[in-house]
């Protein structure tokens, strides 16, 4: 059984932000083969600015990017560095048993964010 934190972000998801309007999009798992999810995000230096997700999945997943997309904006690179799929699935209540790998596709997709914005700022520092 879901809990009411899981339902109330599946239910009303945060975050509506387009892949259009994002700097970065970071993935996880894959279309068409279970559940994904993408984690669309607009960064200003070494910070996100904005953050949305769109996911194939579960009312889990939907929680997991709802969850994730909201609590990311506002924070450094580093700051959003030490969310863990355990802290997730902690924060929305335990996800149900076979549901955990909702919150880690949302941290994977965060953290291939991570490492893009890492691998950008690495190229914009050699121009320099």
């Amino acid at each position: 059984m879901y809990s009411e934190i899981v339902l109330r972000h599946f239910q009303n998801p945060h975050q509506a932000c387009s892949q259009a309007e994002a700097d970065l999009v970071g993935r996880a798992g894959e279309p068409g083969a279970g559940p994904h999810l993408l984690l669309f995000v607009r960064t200003d230096g070494e910070r996100i600015t904005a953050a949305g997700f769109d996911t194939y999945g579960c009312p889990a997943a939907t929680a997991c990017g709802s969850f994730v997309s909201s609590w990311v904006e506002g924070k450094s690179f580093e700051q959003a560095a030490v969310m863990e799929a355990a802290d997730l699935s902690a924060v929305l209540g335990q996800l149900p048993l076979g549901r955990e790998r909702c919150a880690q596709l949302a941290v994977t997709a965060l953290r291939d964010v991570l490492r893009q914005a890492g691998n950008r700022q690495q190229r914009e520092g050699e121009r320099t």
